[in-house]
């Protein structure tokens, strides 16, 4: 989508601390973190929300999935870390792209 941040980002066109790409998913630091270690993981193919996903998109959310401790590993995140996928508006979600925040280290906000 021409006017998604996130599109941009994949497409070079806005600047990011670009930590791993590959076929499918696109990884950076997020401009806020909210730990230590706050990756945004986000798929290449512009999809607005995780309840917009089909089961076209079985392979896609599996590879997400099947990446994100080799991503936490490769951050130094051996001792666990966070994922949170926030969609739509009401559930916390700023940008129109599916996108995972992997989050760990020092400054992991509880919930408790």
């Amino acid at each position: 989508m021409s006017d998604c941040l996130f599109c941009k980002i994949i497409a070079g066109d806005i600047p990011s601390s670009k930590v791993f790409e590959d076929q499918h998913i696109f990884v950076f630091k997020d401009i806020n973190p909210k730990a230590a270690v706050h990756l945004l993981v986000i798929p290449k193919v512009h999809i607005a929300r995780l309840d917009d996903m089909t089961n076209e998109h079985q392979m896609l959310i599996a590879h997400i999935m099947l990446q994100l401790p080799h991503l936490a590993r490769s951050q130094g995140l051996d001792d666990g870390f966070r994922t949170i996928i926030n969609t739509g508006p009401g559930g916390g979600q700023e940008v129109g792209h599916l996108h995972i925040h992997l989050l760990g280290g020092q400054g992991l906000p509880s919930f408790n």
